[in-house]
């Protein structure tokens, strides 16, 4: 019997990797994505399409009102997304964000009795984002295992971070040797109802820059 786990999958190109990955590993998938507020929907959009290839045994999209609250480029309208790379903290921070969406994954993940939680958080080629460190994910997990039922009587929760000591280039080789179909990934902060990608962001930055270095080709969809 597959052992269960639940994945984050938004849409991007890390998450894509990361339900490959699971797959691999033999998990019975279980995907997970967020309509959090963000400025588009085209990522959530190219989570249905990731969900249905790897036939996952269940996709769930959770709404949350976090675009109500504002203080981040990807839910204010009102604040710009930057094209210049910044020094600390970038105004593409969703505060608290990985907090919530692991918080969320985890309640699921006890009704499922899946002791596992894959999340395609990276802290080499990222972009400053203190929820993408290993610190972070250590914490939380010590969290999951005090703060639920499963926790203290069953042996506990593993959250699996597969990406986080990778750079960009070696995520991407990776999902190529995966048989990862990037070019139904959307990454871009600012991408059009269609998911092409401006190419300026630095998400987008990060993307283009892996691609080179794995000496793969860009199948990105960009913006004419």
């Amino acid at each position: 019997m597959k052992k269960k786990a639940v994945v984050l999958v938004s849409g991007g190109l890390d998450s894509a990797t990361v339900l490959a990955i699971a797959e691999e590993q033999g998990y019975e998938c279980y995907a997970l994505s967020f309509d959090y507020g963000q400025r588009h929907n085209s990522e959530l959009k190219a989570a249905e399409k990731l969900a249905k290839k790897y036939a996952v045994s269940e996709h769930k999209t959770i709404t949350l009102g976090m675009g109500e609250f504002g203080g981040s480029a990807l839910t204010d309208e009102g604040i710009d997304v930057p094209t210049d790379q910044v020094k600390g903290i970038p105004v593409t921070y969703v505060p608290a964000r990985n907090t919530v969406f692991l918080s969320i994954a985890l309640g699921w993940a006890e009704v499922l009795e899946a002791w596992d939680i894959f999340i395609g958080v990276n802290a080499v080629d990222y972009s400053g984002y203190p929820d993408c460190r290993p610190e972070f994910i250590e914490a939380f997990e010590k969290l999951a295992n005090v703060a639920t039922k499963a926790g203290v009587e069953e042996g506990g929760f593993k959250i699996h971070t597969p990406l986080i000591n990778l750079s960009k280039a070696q995520i991407i080789q990776k999902g190529v040797a995966l048989n990862v179909d990037y070019s139904k990934t959307v990454s871009c902060y600012q991408a059009n109802a269609k998911g092409e990608a401006c190419g300026e962001c630095e998400s987008c930055r990060l993307r283009k820059q892996g691609f080179e270095k794995a000496k793969q080709p860009d199948s990105t969809l960009y913006q004419q």
